[in-house]
């Protein structure tokens, strides 16, 4: 059974953005790798990572919310309907076997927060996760002082400037 590395990102990058090719390219990667994606189903940034992942010969999951955003990107290979915001987050997340935050706004930084969260309280086990993407650098960084000062564990999570980068580290940790 192929591994899934499930992506949280902005739904609002459009086809030909930066932010969109960037996805498109690390759907890619993965797939040709060997590992399935899992996204929160939407366009954006989810719809660029189903895209590429199924055109590269891989499955894409994706996790929405019953009665919001109902439209759904059209390169799902499998689609599954939550009825609450928490009850999709835990599915997204119990989902991977390991995790990478694209470019996103407050839904995205939940998202980042409770893998983060999740994972420095043992609540799950420890995975592969990646950020990529300026926006979460200085978070990350005033985060991980933050956890140094408090005595907890650091280094749970890798930042990364570019995208095959964050996809390698992925690939070789899953």
């Amino acid at each position: 059974m192929r591994k899934i590395v499930t992506i949280f990102g902005s739904s609002v990058p459009l086809h030909r953005e930066e932010q969109y090719e960037i996805a498109y390219k690390l759907g890619a990667i993965l797939a040709k790798n060997n590992l399935d994606v899992c996204n929160g189903g939407n366009r954006g940034i989810m719809e660029a990572v189903s895209k590429s992942a199924v055109d590269n010969g891989g499955s894409a999951i994706g996790i929405t919310l019953e009665g919001v955003f109902n439209n759904h990107n059209p390169y799902l290979t499998q689609h599954i309907v939550c009825k609450t915001l928490f009850e999709r987050i835990t599915k997204l997340i119990n989902t991977g076997d390991a995790f990478v935050i694209l470019q996103g706004g407050t839904g995205t930084l939940l998202e980042l927060a409770s893998v983060w969260e999740l994972m420095n309280k043992q609540f799950i086990k420890q995975k592969p996760f990646a950020c990529h993407g300026k926006l979460w650098s200085p978070l990350i960084d005033s985060m991980e002082e933050q956890l140094l000062l408090e005595k907890r564990k650091a280094g749970l999570i890798k930042y990364f400037d570019d995208i095959e980068e964050c996809a390698n580290y992925i690939i070789k940790n899953i």
